[in-house]
C-alpha cells in the first residue's frame, strides 16, 4: 500500500474514532450522569476501536499480537502526556487560549501518533 493511501486511511480511522468518542461520551453522560464514568467508558472503547481500525485497515497487521497492543497502549500514554504538556504547560506559558492550545494538540498529536504507529508499533520485529 502506498504511504499516501495509508495516511488517508489513518485520517479516516482517526476522524471516525473521534466522532464515535463524542457520540459515546454524550450518550453515556445521559445514562450515568457522571462525566468521569462517561469519559472512561467512551475513551476506553474508542482506544479499542482505534486499535482495531489502525491495525487491520490502515497497517494491515494481525490483530491479536500482545507486544504490538502493548506498544499501542504506550503510544496512547505518550499522546496523553504530550497533550497534557501542550494544554497545561506550553499553551499557558506562551499565552495561548484553551481553544488555541487544543488546536495545537489536534494538529501535533496525529503526526506524532502516525510516526509512532509507522516506526514502532507496527514495525516488523526480527525473529532472531
Amino acid at each position: 500500500m502506498s504511504e499516501r493511501r495509508r495516511i488517508i486511511r489513518f485520517a479516516i480511522v482517526g476522524l471516525g474514532v473521534a466522532g464515535y468518542y463524542m457520540l459515546a461520551y454524550l450518550g453515556l453522560l445521559r445514562v450515568f450522569h457522571s462525566p468521569w464514568i462517561a469519559n472512561a467508558l467512551a475513551f476506553g472503547s474508542a482506544i479499542l476501536i482505534q486499535y482495531i481500525g489502525q491495525t487491520v485497515w490502515t497497517f494491515g497487521q494481525a490483530l491479536v499480537v500482545p507486544a504490538q497492543f502493548g506498544r499501542f497502549l504506550c503510544m496512547v500514554g505518550i499522546g496523553l502526556l504530550v497533550s497534557a504538556a501542550i494544554t497545561g504547560l506550553a499553551g499557558p506559558r506562551f499565552g495561548l487560549s484553551e481553544a488555541a492550545s487544543a488546536a495545537v494538540v489536534v494538529v501535533v498529536l496525529p503526526v506524532i501518533n502516525f510516526a509512532f504507529l509507522r516506526l514502532w508499533v507496527y514495525k516488523p520485529q526480527n525473529s532472531t
